[in-house]
């Protein structure tokens, strides 16, 4: 009996140990493809290693993610998302988001990445502008191209890709040509109006593949295309004669937004990876690797990485954001008068 009363407490000690030191899951859902294999390679295992945790990483789309955090509201699953901008904005409206953590890391995120609603946040900066391929313009002794009216040129008849609505770039070509013109988010009129009367005529493809986007501008059957500065540099780094173009109106923000999920499980650590995402350490792995630009103003880049990125605030600054709540409204809308005036 007494060899007993020794041995009971030490096996109770025992058990309470291996709960202590047990891991927790946290469901992370975000894209795939590269952005997966960064996260599976580099930023997960430190995150574990850090925090005593599994993290089981979930890929989709944006849209994807999106419907499961509103198909299970009731018990969610996910407790980190990682959405464009666009249907991030949908998902705070929706409350399907948590109020931002007060970190003292939100005190170095650009303003820009701030998002409405304080429910998510910009992890990521992507320029929308004009790339072209050098050899097909220095071949017709074109001048290299400077601003959005560019596509509007008659001299690049069939030698111009823009993706359709249903992709971001073309969603945000035609908002810039309605603010271009008198209009915007509230007044899309003018948008319609040029892109049906000035530059469709000029477009070979809407192409919403970015594998045949790429291989277009390679080839030089697009001369001059709308896409993103990540997407840009990735045709770049494959050898061919392209290169990005900031627009002298502007090249429009797209971000890659992350939000820890609202009534999730393990909440605190979702607030760690929200907050771990955007650390200079994180935000520089991203950099390199996704051709995302800093959030953070803190980041620090070798000159070859902060040149092919949206980096500093010489280049953060002159960035344009578009008003997505009035957008997401209209999309439906604007989506059928596109197949019916603009691609048909």
């Amino acid at each position: 009996m007494p060899r007993f009363t020794q041995v009971a407490p030490l096996l109770a000690f025992a058990f309470a140990s291996s709960l202590a030191g047990a891991q927790t899951t946290l469901y992370v859902g975000a894209y795939g493809g590269s952005t997966e294999t960064l996260f599976r390679e580099k930023i997960i295992p430190a995150f574990e290693a850090k925090h005593n945790a599994k993290v089981v990483y979930v890929p989709g789309n944006s849209t994807d993610t999106l419907a499961k955090l509103s198909a299970q509201r009731a018990k969610q699953d996910l407790t980190v998302a990682l959405i464009d901008d666009g249907p991030m904005y949908q998902a705070a409206e929706q409350k399907l988001c948590a109020p931002l953590p007060d970190a003292p890391v939100m005190k170095e995120i650009y303003p820009g990445a701030r998002m409405i609603g304080e429910r998510s946040i910009g992890l990521g900066f992507i320029a929308t502008g004009l790339a072209y391929n050098k050899e097909v313009f220095k071949r017709n002794g074109w001048a290299p191209p400077t601003s959005w009216n560019d596509l509007a040129d008659p001299k690049y008849k069939g030698k111009v890709v823009i993706p359709p609505i249903t992709n971001g770039y073309g969603l945000l070509t035609l908002v810039m040509m309605a603010r271009m013109n008198g209009g915007g988010e509230k007044n899309i009129d003018p948008g319609f109006d040029v892109m049906q009367k000035k530059i469709a005529p000029n477009v070979v493809a809407w192409e919403g593949s970015p594998g045949r986007m790429a291989q277009m501008l390679q080839t030089g059957e697009a001369a001059l295309v709308v896409w993103g500065n990540g997407r840009v540099q990735a045709v770049i780094d494959q050898g061919a004669p392209v290169e990005f173009v900031y627009p002298k109106e502007g090249a429009i923000s797209i971000m890659t937004a992350v939000c820890v999920v609202e009534g999730a499980p393990q909440p605190a650590l979702g607030r760690a990876m929200l907050e771990s995402l955007l650390s200079p350490e994180v935000q520089a792995q991203l950099a390199e690797k996704q051709g995302w630009g800093p959030v953070n103003k803190a980041t620090k880049l070798p000159p070859d990485v902060a040149a092919r990125v949206v980096f500093g605030p010489e280049r953060v600054d002159k960035l344009i954001s578009v008003d997505y709540g009035i957008i997401n409204a209209k999309r439906a809308e604007w989506t059928n008068r596109w197949n019916r005036s603009i691609e048909k």
